[in-house]
């Protein structure tokens, strides 16, 4: 537990930033404000601390006799058991993987396997593609229908009521995400579930923006399935999936015949990053960390209910200041509305590229593109110049808020920082730039 000097549910947002090392970089004169969190987190010492002692004291492949083989073994069971309590789960339906997105492709491939042809699996808009890509694969080689529920750009929020209409006896799966990573909206899930269900249909989420934000609960939300990446809540670059035992165990999955058949490895093709496990166990153990509780899962509920009231006033403060300013408009639900605390944002007469560029002058580093919610991005009418987005973390300052604020205010007033400015880059094409577009530079 770290030290706090009152009395409080959590650590004071002080003693976490001393944890991060990365908050030391100084640029252009300033100390960097990290406000993209939302595209990957910082990381604290303990989690690099772990991935380092197990390269270098335990590394070794699984399942054999010796003394780091059989380290390496206990090291993922208890990475399975920490990962478990994060999301309310069992250990033996916790899998490890490359990204959300490949796990999210083979787990796709595997359940088309059991689906027939005009089955229909239902995808939204509000999504990142990595929840959406997957599935259109499997429809377009299994011959499946493909519906997409839309959302309202005017709030941000899904249309509850074309999803009702979307499901129906032919559903076979909902794919859904339980937050926005492109406006920080938070999704009923629990209640999309439950018509998912009364349809006879599977669920997939995706909380890959939600877990850092609320304390995920598989049973809560009704979820068959839910995916999560550590790199987004303070760990390293591995995703996660967690599955009902039942249904992994009846998956026809593509896998090696030698390799094991038993929930959660039968979802796991290959060695996998065994140190990137170790640290993603580590990223949790971090936030259970910042509260005192009975057990794990007790401090990491009391952990993330006052980091998410901290980010919720954090975002409050973001969005009145950045409200204030002429040509800002705000994109997505406003503060009192279910969000994680991540605000996109134009600002009339500058590209996205433009006005993060001038907040990088200033050492605060802002996201900008469409970050793989291309659909929800071009329904805002901004699939060429894409958002800005400004995502809150645990070792985020209202002092960092209000250098935000004050950087966006002067680019809207035409003041510029004393730093020389970078050309201004043309707009890209689509299919140009890293990863296969500029615009799409979030993958998951």
């Amino acid at each position: 537990m770290i030290a706090t000097t009152r009395p409080a549910a959590i650590a004071l947002v002080e003693a976490i930033r001393a944890l991060f090392p990365a908050l030391e970089r100084v640029h252009a004169g300033h100390p960097v404000a990290y406000f993209d969190g939302p595209g990957g987190t910082q990381v604290p010492r303990s989690v690099v601390a772990a991935v380092s002692d197990y390269l270098l004291h335990h590394n070794a492949n699984t399942h054999w006799v010796y003394p780091t083989s059989v380290e390496t073994d206990a090291a993922l069971l208890a990475a399975r058991e920490v990962l478990a309590d994060f999301v309310g789960g069992a250990r033996d339906e916790i899998a490890f993987g490359a990204n959300m997105t490949t796990l999210t492709f083979h787990l796709a491939r595997a359940l088309g396997r059991g689906f027939a042809p005009g089955d229909q699996i239902v995808v939204t808009e509000l999504d990142h593609h990595a929840n959406v890509d997957p599935w259109r694969a499997v429809a377009s080689e299994r011959g499946l229908v493909i519906r997409s529920v839309r959302f309202r750009p005017e709030t941000g929020q899904l249309d509850m009521e074309d999803l009702a209409n979307a499901l129906s006896t032919p559903t076979r799966l909902l794919a859904i995400g339980a937050a926005s990573n492109a406006l920080g909206t938070i999704n009923d899930v629990a209640r999309a579930a439950g018509l998912a269900h009364a349809a006879g249909a599977l669920v997939f989420v995706d909380a890959v923006h939600y877990a850092p934000h609320a304390l995920v609960d598989v049973a809560a939300i009704g979820a068959d399935f839910l995916s999560c990446s550590a790199y987004k809540f303070y760990g390293p670059h591995v995703g996660v999936v967690w599955g009902r035992r039942g249904l992994i165990e009846a998956l026809d999955l593509p896998k090696l015949e030698p390799a094991p058949d038993r929930s959660p490895e039968r979802l796991e093709t290959g060695t996998q990053n065994h140190e990137g496990i170790v640290g993603a166990a580590a990223a949790v153990e971090f936030l259970a960390s910042l509260a005192e509780g009975p057990d794990r899962r007790a401090r990491l509920a009391r952990a993330m209910a006052a980091l998410h009231e901290r980010g919720q006033q954090l975002a409050h403060r973001l969005w009145i200041g950045l409200g204030a300013i002429d040509g800002v408009t705000l994109h997505g639900p406003p503060p009192q509305a279910p969000r994680t605390p991540t605000l996109a944002f134009t600002l009339r007469g500058h590209r996205s590229e433009d006005v993060a560029r001038h907040l990088a002058e200033r050492a605060v580093f802002v996201s900008n593109g469409d970050f793989y919610a291309t659909t929800a991005v071009r329904r805002l009418g901004h699939g060429e110049d894409g958002l800005v987005r400004a995502g809150c973390a645990c070792y985020t300052t209202a002092e960092e808020v209000d250098r935000l604020i004050e950087g966006v205010a002067d680019l809207a007033a035409g003041r510029r920082s004393g730093a020389s400015p970078p050309a201004a880059s043309p707009l890209p094409r689509r299919g140009e730039g890293q990863g296969g577009g500029s615009m799409k530079e979030e993958k998951r």
